[in-house]
């Protein structure tokens, strides 16, 4: 199943123009790169859904907290854990 992450943008990184922009978003402490190229609305502190690696919408803060909370509780999170060394 494919799913998208409500995060929290922090910083926005790039910013060539509303085109390539990109931003750092950070899911509970982890820290993620993401294209912001699919809402150019987004601006720092505003939570945005993220799938495979772009904003794919602005939501609202506290849907966002539910909805991460959610996916917390049903180990759905695993793609943002740190890849284990050998």
């Amino acid at each position: 199943m494919c799913l998208s992450i409500p995060g929290k943008l922090i910083e926005i990184t790039g910013q060539l123009d509303e085109t390539f922009r990109t931003g750092k978003v950070s899911f509970d402490g982890v820290i993620k790169e993401v294209s912001l190229t699919l809402v150019p609305e987004a601006k720092v502190n505003d939570y945005v859904m993220v799938h495979v690696g772009a904003a794919i919408s602005v939501v609202d803060e506290i849907e966002a907290k539910k909805t991460f909370d959610l996916l917390k509780q049903l180990n759905e999170l695993q793609d943002l854990d740190p890849p284990e060394l050998n």
